[in-house]
């Protein structure tokens, strides 16, 4: 097996984790309140260490063994996990889930850490990880690797691991945590198996300060990865403002089971698998610019969309549409700031690119608690719950319109 292959299944069995995990969080947090904001806290919770930590996690990235970085977090990971599966099993049976505070309240804040420990050592892990793919392929083939491990990524965390978790839901509620302490421990053997040198070439240790400043610095002298870092950080804003909407509307207005929900996620996993195996090739056909242009603009009526579907299949073809374009502009962006990254400071400018583009992550999921809160007080529920779909359709038209110019601009100037 060769080297790409291997960390490509690697990221496979992570991904499958976090699939099965994408349904086990917002689902279960459900199930002990009902309140938008306090179901919206579990994945902030996960989400809010790409903020916090996004840059501390640059600066180790470009000092330590990036191999031994990722072994590390996937191991915190996978006990994070069991520890999560260990205390639902002690907190079951669940009372009924209330309208306001929360059934099982020890529970509860054991999710927020377990959520919390989980995602900081993601920040660790997935930034060491994207480091780590140019040492695998030559720099012209980067677009393709991107496009394989993403294929791959999405079949696992989009498609089979969402059905799966809700099967394992269903089942019995501790199995959809305590598979991912499995799926980690299995991933960590594949990534040991990587033979060759994953430390970064690098001068004299100094101070933190010099180090990050020379991120930035790079940074600022290359416009198009501001804009690009911009444009994703606020389009994943948009994103997450569908998440709990999502959630609740699927649950109360569609009347899906966790079954169905799950599934149509697993639509949405099969519109990006087809975007990361085309994104090379619509690339190629229309180049960088206009690609990235046009899966921006195609992105705003699938948000839209959503709020009008009546059913599960056509909530998950919006889904599908959503996910093709976000994966095609994944696959230029990435490759496009892989080639102009020096390794030495590839950790670094990595960790500031994804602090601005995934730190907007955790915005996302309180304003889309936050909106259907005050939309309560102005319509009745049923309509509350499509408002985020509303509102994130039009801010990625208004996003679309302010970057136009600004991607073919940067683009020019390489």
């Amino acid at each position: 097996m060769t080297a790409l292959r291997r960390f490509i299944l690697a990221s496979g069995m992570t991904n499958l984790a976090d699939g099965v995990a994408v349904v086990a969080w917002g689902w279960i947090a459900s199930l002990l309140t009902r309140d938008p904001l306090l179901v919206a806290l579990v994945p902030v919770a996960l989400r809010l260490p790409w903020f916090l930590l996004a840059l501390p996690a640059g600066i180790v990235t470009d000092r330590v063994d990036r191999r031994r970085l990722i072994l590390g977090m996937d191991a915190l990971r996978g006990l994070a996990f069991a520890a999560a599966a260990a205390a639902i099993w002690v907190a079951l049976p669940l009372a009924p889930a209330p309208s306001e505070g929360v059934s099982a309240s020890g529970l509860y804040l054991s999710l927020i850490l377990a959520a919390f420990v989980v995602g900081g050592a993601e920040v660790f892990r997935d930034n060491a990880a994207q480091t780590l793919l140019p040492a695998f392929v030559p720099p012209e083939q980067l677009e393709r690797a991107n496009g394989q491990l993403w294929s791959v990524e999405l079949s696992t965390n989009a498609l089979i691991g969402p059905a799966l978790g809700a099967v394992l839901i269903g089942v019995w509620l501790p199995l959809a945590f305590g598979l991912n302490a499995v799926a980690y421990g299995l991933a960590m053997l594949l990534v040991a198996g990587l033979a060759g040198q994953f430390r970064p070439a690098r001068p004299n240790p100094r101070h933190w300060r010099v180090e990050l400043g020379e991120g930035f610095g790079f940074l600022r002298v290359q416009p198009l990865l501001r804009t690009l870092a911009w444009v994703t950080g606020f389009w994943n804003l948009l994103h997450q403002m569908i998440v709990i909407g999502v959630v609740l509307h699927a649950q109360e207005n569609l009347n899906l089971s966790a079954t169905a929900y799950g599934l149509t996620l697993a639509g949405g996993a099969i519109g990006g698998i087809a975007g990361s195996l085309l994104g090379e090739r619509i690339a190629r056909r229309l180049g960088p610019v206009r690609t990235m242009q046009w899966m921006l603009f195609a992105s705003a009526p699938c948000f839209a969309a959503m709020a009008l579907a009546p059913d599960a299949v056509t909530l998950a073809l919006c889904f599908a549409a959503m996910e093709f374009t976000g994966l095609v502009w994944n696959v230029v962006s990435v490759s496009t700031r892989q080639r102009l990254i020096p390794d030495a400071l590839m950790g670094r400018v990595n960790s500031i690119y994804r602090l601005l583009a995934w730190g907007m992550i955790p915005l996302g999921l309180v304003l889309s608690g936050l909106t259907v809160t005050l939309a309560e007080g102005l319509m009745p529920r049923n309509l509350a719950l499509t408002v985020p779909f509303w509102v994130s359709g039009v801010g990625s038209t208004l996003l679309t319109l302010a970057v136009w110019g600004a991607i073919r601009r940067g683009f020019a100037q390489l």
